[in-house]
């Protein structure tokens, strides 16, 4: 099958394009591990010159999905390769055949985070932070009462957010922005304003309120019971696996 030349593509370099549709050619399975790519045949195939094939296979290594050694050539890396938190790689997952597989590892990494940062920040926060942790759980409240998912959705990253960041633990806030940085399903975003909500925002009101007290454990345990609750309203989300 022909591949169209990408020079008439806006929005992007000739270099961050050839980037973008090698990497999705990739990460789809396209071209499959252990794949030999020649640059010349890149460059006739998407009409562009070396040089940018050269630089854009060298960004393709850096995110570990491929890998140039002499006398050998550039050859697709397997996944278990693959920088698997970088942004592009994430965005690629997404909207690829392993969209489910990437939603249900961040989503542990998730449980792993928040629940530690909850504890982590038990005692820790200003006045100020506290208030706001508040009003966020006060927004979300609306935005259940409004019917209005996106609102929700909104207010709820931002509390994470705040949680993590008042933890004070730079790794869980960099593993956390990646987590919240990865795209959404439109289907978690309106279950936002599910019934169920009423259980979750309970949970959050609980957080908060461990926070102000300095309660570590019930700080961590509200937060597992609100991922558990999550877990029902979007099935997406892990469940405990059977041993």
């Amino acid at each position: 099958m022909s591949t169209p030349s990408i020079n008439g593509r806006r929005g992007r370099g000739l270099h961050g394009q050839l980037v973008q549709q090698l990497g999705q050619m990739i990460v789809s399975g396209d071209l499959g591990a252990d794949r030999l790519l020649v640059p010349e045949e890149i460059g006739q195939r998407f009409e562009v010159s070396r040089t940018v094939v050269r630089e854009s296979l060298r960004v393709l290594e850096a995110k570990g999905l491929v890998s140039a050694r002499p006398n050998v050539g550039t050859r697709v890396r397997p996944v278990s390769d693959w920088n698997l938190l970088d942004p592009d790689i994430i965005e690629w997952r997404a909207f690829g055949p392993q969209r489910d597989d990437q939603r249900r590892e961040l989503s542990e990494l998730r449980w792993t985070i928040e629940p530690l940062a909850a504890r982590l920040a038990a005692g820790h926060g200003t006045d100020e932070e506290q208030v706001q942790l508040a009003a966020m759980v006060a927004g979300m409240g609306h935005a259940v009462e409004q019917g209005d998912g996106i609102a929700f959705s909104r207010a709820d990253a931002e509390f994470h957010a705040l949680l993590v960041q008042i933890a004070d633990n730079r790794v869980l806030e960099h593993l956390s922005r990646i987590v919240a940085a990865a795209p959404q399903d439109p289907d978690d975003v309106l279950g936002g304003c599910s019934p169920g909500n009423k259980a979750l925002l309970a949970h959050h009101a609980q957080i908060v309120d461990a926070l102000v007290t300095g309660n570590g454990a019930a700080a961590e345990e509200a937060m597992r019971q609100l991922l558990t609750d999550h877990t029902e309203a979007a099935p997406g989300l892990p469940t405990q696996r059977k041993p």
